[in-house]
């Protein structure tokens, strides 16, 4: 899938730049996921009225914002996009939405009660991947949940056309994210399945998905 130095193609984006360009077409594209709306539905069956929740990289708040929002819960939303979060802001007004790098995110005292991180990851490098994932562990209450789900593959650095835009994405296979859950964030994965996609979108490629349910322990030691 990549260039030659000769060829002459759209130049790879960053991430910020890239979902400003995407806007309203990825919610079009994917706000139908089944096994997202999956997830956000387990995840509400099992938190308390008002829980704290994160939503990682929300986009334009719908559908994983909307839904928190609309089950009772004091909902933040990040995204490094300008233009996603000025969209999530008119469209899910009961949450509260900022601009930032989940690197920086700096988690309310006491944490979350949970944290949605669909697809948040992909544009940073692995290395940075684990470094966010741990961060977002440690930012969940004792007993807290962690819903979360990558595009599986053993890839670092791979530019890729995506949605008609150039990018540059990393990720891990799905034994090797579970293990970074268990391992490297200490977090006890309670469910995992793989599922393929077809993005509602003119040329849409069926993607394969893997999403994770996990819980942070609730004593210190996990």
């Amino acid at each position: 899938m990549s260039e030659t130095h000769e060829e002459r193609g759209p130049a790879v984006q960053g991430a910020a730049e890239l979902f400003d360009g995407v806007g309203l077409d990825y919610e079009r594209a994917f706000g139908r996921l089944p096994a997202q709306l999956a997830a956000v539905d387990w995840l509400t069956g099992r938190l308390s009225p008002g829980s704290r929740v994160l939503d990682a990289g929300s986009g334009t708040g719908r559908p994983v914002a909307a839904m928190l929002v609309d089950a009772g819960h004091e909902v933040t939303g990040v995204d490094v996009s300008g233009t996603m979060v000025e969209l999530a802001r008119a469209r899910v007004p009961g949450a509260r939405f900022e601009q930032g790098d989940l690197r920086e995110h700096t988690p309310p005292e006491g944490g979350y009660d949970a944290v949605c991180a669909f697809f948040p990851l992909l544009m940073m490098e692995r290395e940075e991947q684990v470094g966010a994932l741990r961060r977002m562990a440690s930012w969940l209450a004792p007993g807290g949940l962690l819903v979360s789900a990558t595009v599986p593959a053993d890839v670092e650095g791979l530019e890729i056309t995506w949605m008609g835009r150039r990018a540059r994405v990393s990720s891990f296979s799905a034994e090797a994210y579970l293990g970074v859950l268990r391992e490297e964030c200490g977090l006890e994965v309670l469910h995992h399945e793989l599922s393929v996609f077809r993005p509602e979108v003119a040329g849409g490629e069926p993607e394969e998905h893997l999403f994770c349910y996990a819980r942070r322990g609730v004593t210190a030691g996990g």
